[in-house]
């Protein structure tokens, strides 16, 4: 008879816990890919096999017009200050390992807004790339209350080390766990669900360092691609010293993809087997365009990482939220990075004014109501999209984008930025000249150094712990 009365407490406790979930403030798990492009998702047209986020799309909401910067440490930085990053000197560059960097600290992040907000719970997992120098800048100290992962860009996916250092952590220690980097990482994701559920709301940064490079991927998901053991691999073949193990950089770069929407698909089937699916708003999309010399792809849009183009800052992004938000369609909101922070904390009840002005609005009346929000999105040096007007002056700071000319698209009828239409439309060219102009202007009291310097005479800390 106890053992009958045991039963149906557990049951009763268990409904008790899904109801909870059920009708409280949404779980969160906002998802970043690292270098992937608009021609790398099968909901795209991709060739590269997609098919958890190709699901995730087919149920959200596709964000069709979803913006970001064209660089890495940027994109994240405006992530979690809804705030461009210009307004904190990290525009320009991103934070390599011997730059010592950090986003300024009165800047708010977005899990501090969330942790006034009740969400217990707030981790950060995989790639951080927004300061390591000082512990200040490391995640428990902006906000997150777990992190696991690795403080720099670019590690060996095998070894997770960084200039020949291993950077892999779990909280402030070294975690010295095998395997692939992308595999960890879904798995911490899918443990943390389980562990966080009870809590009330959580909130998982998941933030894949796939498909960046170096190009290095599983043999299992070579093989999806065709790999043949029994040939040279493409550094063997080109005579360069390359990390991959592909045939080809792109069936590489494929099969690093796959893996990532594998996990994906690990993150979806634990919230759906733990009951709590409907109300766990998903987010996902990628922080720049693609490296296209390493097998990336920005289908048909032009330009690609490091160029403002839409092929370098218009990624592939989904939002989904079952019981919140009705999926299954797409929609042609103009929107980006800076937009989550906001979006997120009216999602989240967040009644705590930020310290500092956003940049980014609260996008949900789009996706509720599917009321267009007028609006203007700066891209970075000297581009700006204002509603369905584009423009991209020449000679605005960035050497990767070669216009002699500044150019003015129709961005929603012209998306592969064709047609300069400046000409035919001066007052518009004029209307957006000073508009971009007032981002143009901005001054950060600090800036991040260039990419190179303190590189000759670095020398990475001990399995990178931050003493300091």
């Amino acid at each position: 008879m106890n053992s009958i009365y045991i039963l149906i407490y557990c049951l009763l406790f268990k409904s008790v816990l899904l109801f909870s979930q059920n009708t409280s403030k949404p779980n969160i798990i906002l998802i970043v890919a690292d270098d992937m492009g608009w021609g790398d998702v099968g909901f795209h047209g991709s060739k590269i096999q997609t098919p958890n986020i190709d699901q995730l799309a087919k149920d959200g909401i596709v964000l069709d017009r979803f913006y970001v910067s064209p660089i890495c440490s940027p994109t994240r930085a405006g992530l979690m200050t809804g705030r461009y990053p210009d307004r904190y000197g990290l525009r320009d560059n991103v934070i390599a390992p011997w730059i010592q960097f950090g986003i300024d600290t009165s800047e708010q992040f977005l899990p501090q807004l969330l942790a006034t907000a009740g969400y217990k719970n707030r981790a950060a997992i995989g790639k951080w790339h927004l300061g390591h120098y000082e512990r200040k800048y490391l995640p428990l100290n902006r906000g997150f209350t777990h992190f696991y992962g690795h403080y720099n860009g670019a590690i060996d996916y095998f070894t997770h080390e960084r200039e020949g250092e291993l950077d892999w952590h779990n909280d402030w220690n070294t975690s010295y766990d095998k395997g692939y980097s992308t595999d960890l990482i879904s798995e911490e994701a899918a443990k943390c669900i389980k562990q966080y559920k009870k809590d009330g709301p959580f909130f998982l940064y998941v933030a894949y360092n796939a498909p960046h490079g170096p190009l290095q991927a599983k043999e299992e998901d070579l093989r999806l691609y065709g790999y043949d053991p029994n040939k040279p691999t493409f550094g063997e073949a080109n005579g360069k010293k390359e990390q991959g193990r592909g045939n080809t950089r792109w069936q590489t770069y494929a099969a690093m993809v796959t893996c990532m929407d594998r996990g994906i698909g690990q993150i979806l089937k634990t919230l759906k087997e733990e009951g709590i699916e409907n109300n766990t708003l998903v987010i996902f999309h990628s922080d720049n365009g693609p490296e296209t010399n390493l097998g990336g792809s920005s289908g048909p849009l032009k330009g690609k990482k490091f160029q403002e183009w839409e092929g370098g800052v218009r990624v592939p992004a989904v939002i989904k939220w079952p019981q919140g938000l009705k999926g299954g369609w797409v929609s042609d909101q103009l929107c980006g990075y800076v937009d989550i922070l906001p979006t997120l904390c009216a999602v989240a009840g967040v009644k705590e004014k930020t310290v500092k002005p956003l940049d980014g609005v609260n996008i949900l009346p789009a996706l509720t109501q599917k009321k267009k929000i007028s609006r203007e999105f700066y891209l970075g040096h000297g581009s700006i999209i204002v509603d369905d007007w584009k423009l991209v002056k020449a000679n605005a700071g960035n050497n990767k984008m070669k216009n002699s000319e500044d150019v003015l698209f129709n961005i929603v009828k012209d998306p592969l930025e064709k047609n300069n239409i400046r000409a035919q439309h001066p007052e518009k060219y004029q209307q957006l000249l000073n508009a971009v102009k007032v981002y143009d202007d901005i001054v950060s009291a600090v800036k991040v150094p260039p990419y190179d310097a303190g590189r000759n005479t670095f020398k990475a800390p001990k399995e990178w712990n931050i003493l300091n």
